[in-house]
């Protein structure tokens, strides 16, 4: 964990812990920050639902028939597996495979482990960084994935896409980013990808509106787990004031982005539901 500060907020009692998750994601994570004694509230600032591309989804039915096809599938997030194994929708292996399932972080390993169970598929099969990883994402991935990459591997990315953002640059179907990719390519491998789901703005009502103002004051905590949650906040609230209230971030990349929007306090922590426990015990006092 570690801290940046621009006119930095004194700290005190916290008065509420905005949840900026997708709705699904956000309502676990408020009722476990609930249960320790923590004001959270949900505000998410992604609204993810089915890709609108007829292209998309026909792609995506494909996938979910012929994944053992691949030798390694990626799934980026939690959402890119319950989108992809939504309804039931993918088919359980009929003959022997080699394909491995890897995962950047815990949260989306677990939901792999899931997913994958009711397919008779065992968990030996995802590969994750280790637990104690310093950071979890690609770059903390490649190690453990890299000696499965040769010549000729197939590699699928299941992603998301965004909705009005210009085509994706390279190939691969989706936006993110594509540092794994690259490194994938470089060993000659065959990257393919595709969308399982589609980000959109949220549209906020008056309670929502509220919410933003009320945290704007001094005693709030904002948690950011995407980059781009926090610029679909700035666009939202493009004249709101940041500086006197703080920002916990899950990733070096949130905290300079964090830092670029003017909160007043950046606090950094990897993504796991602990690690978060532990920057608010340590930087916060419940209320």
């Amino acid at each position: 964990m570690s801290e940046t500060t621009a006119q930095r907020p004194v700290p005190g009692r916290l008065a509420r812990l905005i949840v900026t998750r997708p709705a699904g994601e956000a309502a676990h994570w408020v009722q476990a920050l609930r249960a320790q004694g923590w004001p959270a509230q949900a505000l998410p600032l992604i609204d993810i639902g089915e890709p609108a591309s007829v292209e998309a989804r026909a792609a995506l039915q494909v996938w979910r028939a012929n994944w053992s096809q691949v030798d390694a599938l990626l799934f980026v997030s939690g959402a890119a597996v319950s989108h992809f194994f939504a309804d039931g929708a993918v088919a359980r292996p009929l003959a022997p495979f080699n394909t491995r399932f890897w995962a950047p972080g815990p949260g989306t390993a677990r939901q792999l482990e899931q997913a994958l169970g009711a397919l008779g598929i065992a968990p030996e099969r995802i590969d994750s960084p280790p637990a104690d990883a310093a950071q979890f994402d690609s770059e903390h991935l490649w190690p453990v994935v890299a000696p499965q990459v040769v010549v000729g591997s197939r590699i699928l990315i299941v992603r998301g896409s965004t909705m009005e953002a210009p085509a994706a640059e390279g190939s691969v179907p989706g936006h993110g980013r594509d540092w794994l990719i690259r490194q994938c390519e470089a060993r000659g491998a065959r990257v393919e990808g595709c969308v399982a789901y589609e980000r959109r703005p949220p549209v906020f009502d008056d309670a929502d509106r509220a919410l933003v103002a009320q945290a704007t004051l001094a005693g709030s905590v904002w948690l950011f787990s995407s980059s781009e949650a926090l610029a679909a906040l700035r666009m939202a609230q493009p004249s709101a004031r940041w500086t006197a209230v703080t920002a916990l971030v899950t990733h070096p990349r949130i905290a300079q982005a964090a830092r670029d929007a003017g909160f007043g306090r950046v606090i950094e922590s990897r993504p796991s539901l602990p690690d978060v426990l532990r920057a608010l015990e340590s930087e916060c006092t419940a209320p």
